[in-house]
């Protein structure tokens, strides 16, 4: 643990590990724990998290997504729909509740209304574990450095100017991400060298570093 009580995992299996440390996380946060998951990396954890889980615990998550772009399900963009084409949700892989993000009939407005009802109706106001990834950048989510919507105060925000395509993304806000009890972010690849090194000496200009109870999963090897 580093002097800001972050957790450090060095590991050549970081999807494994990750899956035990949340695995572990859900068993302590309730009969029907709230999980947010974003794309990439992080999705892929579901896979191993599902055989971590009995079949009444994966059934009894409630899950929703730490950002999404809004692009049709079937665009190869899409977070949720990789995640159902992969089976690691969906249909075949059913869990208590889904939240989605972003539906294909919604407009931008339609769909910060629909989640901020859902995140006050089914997830109290609340999450209790964050599976992350971690941009090149130190961004989380669709929170990148220096952006309003790291500001942003309600628990859901549309931004239309993200520094990565696509342009027009749906997220999470920091307010909500704070609730979380257990955050766990997958960062792999020697392209996430440079902001884990930034992360461990403490620089706040990077979205990662303002996410509390963090244990961060890395295949990089280099001294916390």
């Amino acid at each position: 643990m580093d002097v800001e009580g972050r957790r450090w995992e060095t590991t050549d299996e970081p999807l494994e590990r990750a899956a035990e440390i949340v695995a572990r996380a859900l068993a302590t946060s309730g009969d029907a724990p709230r999980l947010a998951v974003a794309g990439g990396s992080a999705a892929q954890v579901l896979g191993p998290l599902r055989v971590r889980l009995t079949q009444a615990g994966w059934r009894a998550l409630r899950v929703t997504w730490v950002d999404e772009r809004c692009v049709p399900s079937d665009d190869e963009s899409s977070n949720r729909g990789e995640a159902y084409r992969q089976g690691w949700l969906g249909p075949g892989a059913p869990v208590g509740l889904e939240v989605p993000l972003w539906l294909d009939r919604d407009t931008p407005e339609d769909a910060v209304r629909r989640v901020t009802q859902a995140l006050t109706d089914e997830l109290e106001g609340g999450l209790d574990v964050l599976l992350l990834g971690m941009g090149e950048d130190g961004h989380v989510a669709s929170l990148f450095p220096g952006h309003p919507a790291l500001d942003a105060q309600g628990w859901v925000t549309v931004i239309d100017d993200s520094p990565k395509p696509p342009a027009r993304r749906i997220t999470l806000t920091m307010p909500l991400l704070a609730t979380a009890r257990h955050a766990v972010v997958v960062a792999t690849g020697e392209g996430k060298l440079s902001a884990l090194l930034r992360l461990r000496d403490g620089d706040l200009s990077l979205p990662i570093a303002h996410v509390p109870h963090l244990t961060v999963v890395t295949d990089q090897h280099f001294a916390k």
